[in-house]
């Protein structure tokens, strides 16, 4: 066989496997065409022009808690354990494994017993009512500070009584607890707390966006004028879009997603992004 003709019937088996394998490979991929907009207060829908997108092999909340394994929480038990406060109080934290003596979730946990109970509580709740003259709260006993000396008997068997009586009342009036929090401001370790964890956030940030960036990607893109992605050649599975841990600006809406979904071979699966599907979708204050 001459050379041109050995050319020939190499480039003739090279073209027959070319036009074999390509339907085969295309036909195991898809692809994936999302739209992303948000929806400011008061204003009219907008897409999210030129913004990132990563198509993501796992959720980057999963990401986020895989990378925080390597820097574990503060002791909170520890920290409770330092605090300059009542044996009962820090029984109290530990019990409810929270450090918080502010807000509405504060007041919910709070029950006739714990007021009782925990010496901070009780003082706050007193100083907090027993100067109220709109309301019928119990009047303490006749007692006077040199009874606990020289009837102690007697001062602790009005204590206890006067401190059923509060706990009654407590149970026929839970609103009476309101606002005692703000007695405990200056008690309140939270802010300790918030710092002694803020320590390990970025680290944890860090780790968390190279995680994403390299382990866990499969594709990347941007949104075009209209907001449209598009992502091709993308092998059957379920992925997650993500904007990571950005938030998208429109408005005063600050928005990021991180949307499962789930590519078919040779399918093209469309996913709109909204306000509704947005891991956050917070406001501005003005």
């Amino acid at each position: 066989m001459s050379g041109m003709k050995r050319a020939a019937c190499c480039f003739i088996l090279l073209f027959a496997g070319m036009t074999a394998t390509a339907p085969r490979a295309s036909a195991q991929d898809g692809s994936i065409e999302f739209v992303a907009r948000a929806t400011p207060s008061g204003g009219l829908e907008e897409p999210v022009r030129g913004f990132p997108f990563y198509l993501l092999s796992k959720s980057f909340e999963s990401i986020s808690q895989e990378a925080s394994v390597g820097s574990p929480e503060p002791d909170m038990a520890a920290f409770i354990d330092a605090l300059e406060v009542s044996p009962e109080m820090k029984a109290w934290m530990k019990k409810n494994h929270s450090t918080s003596l502010a807000g509405e979730d504060f007041i919910r946990k709070l029950h006739a017993d714990d007021v009782i109970n925990v010496p901070e509580f009780y003082k706050a709740y007193m100083d907090r009512n027993s100067g109220d003259q709109s309301v019928d709260f119990p009047k303490p006993p006749k007692v006077k500070p040199s009874d606990k000396a020289s009837d102690p008997a007697k001062y602790q068997k009005l204590s206890a009584q006067y401190s059923e009586t509060i706990r009654h009342y407590i149970e026929q009036h839970p609103r009476s607890v309101d606002g005692i929090d703000l007695n405990l401001a200056e008690l309140d370790p939270t802010p300790k707390w918030a710092a002694l964890e803020a320590k390990r956030l970025p680290e944890i940030h860090r780790r968390a966006l190279n995680l994403a960036q390299s382990k866990y990607l499969v594709a990347r893109t941007e949104t075009n004028l209209q907001g449209q992605g598009f992502l091709r050649g993308i092998p059957p599975g379920n992925y997650w879009i993500s904007t990571l841990d950005v938030a998208a600006d429109v408005g005063d809406v600050r928005a990021r997603w991180d949307v499962p979904v789930t590519v078919r071979a040779g399918a093209t699966q469309y996913v709109a992004l909204s306000n509704v599907n947005s891991v956050q979708a917070s406001r501005v204050s003005p």
